[in-house]
């Protein structure tokens, strides 16, 4: 006697399950000009870091001071790119908002951590903090993703405030920064000096970044959106 199986019961052996085929997915097709313009904020991001790192290895101040150039710039393809993709609604980017904040994250997160970095915080306390002012940003970031459409309005659906300050308010730091190694004051010579606390040191400069990222995740400071 023959047993049946879930396949005979579910209808027979010629019965499939149907299931909507997968249509492929074209990444330089779907790009809009608005992504093209985010895709340059991530390259700015990106090539500044690389940038940093030719600077450590061969003290060249030209290439340090085209790694603080390329932030300001991705600033600028960052606010562009949203203008862009207004002005064509009818075309909508299937991968807009997390294109945005995967470019964010590397522009105004992790290259303004290299920066501080490159210029003499790296104590071991200084490294912990520069880490959790990334983390901070990269948290904020998926945050407003989650929320977008919770705060955003019925009427226009534009969100009508950020709840922390936005990551690309980072650029304050790089500017910061920029005056630092104008001046000289890099390296051992950074202002507020370096101390030793325990088993590492801390350069009180990098509280900064600190405040900046603590200000990213904060849930009670709402700043209205331009």
């Amino acid at each position: 006697m023959k047993t049946s199986t879930n396949r005979d019961a579910g209808g027979g052996s010629g019965d499939r399950i149907s299931r909507p085929a997968v249509r492929h997915m074209s990444m330089l097709r779907s790009y809009t000009p608005a992504d093209a313009l985010t895709i340059g904020n991530a390259a700015c991001g990106t090539i500044s870091i690389f940038l940093c790192l030719d600077y450590v290895a061969a003290g060249n101040g030209r290439f340090l001071w085209t790694a603080f150039l390329l932030l300001p710039l991705a600033l600028v393809c960052d606010v562009l790119d949203g203008y862009v993709a207004r002005l064509n609604r009818k075309r909508q980017s299937v991968l807009g908002a997390d294109l945005d904040s995967l470019a964010d994250v590397i522009s105004f997160g992790v290259a303004p951590a290299v920066l501080g970095f490159t210029l003499g915080l790296r104590g071991g306390w200084d490294m912990l903090i520069l880490t959790w002012f990334v983390v901070c940003g990269v948290s904020r970031l998926a945050r407003f993703n989650v929320t977008a459409a919770a705060l955003a309005d019925a009427d226009t659906g534009k969100v009508k405030y950020f709840e922390g300050t936005p990551i690309p308010t980072s650029i304050v730091l790089v500017l910061l920064l920029g005056i630092a190694a104008l001046t000289g004051r890099t390296g051992d010579n950074l202002w507020f000096g370096a101390y030793r606390i325990g088993p590492a040191t801390v350069h009180p400069l990098v509280l900064i970044y600190g405040l900046s990222g603590s200000a990213m995740i904060s849930a009670t400071l709402r700043i209205p959106k331009p």
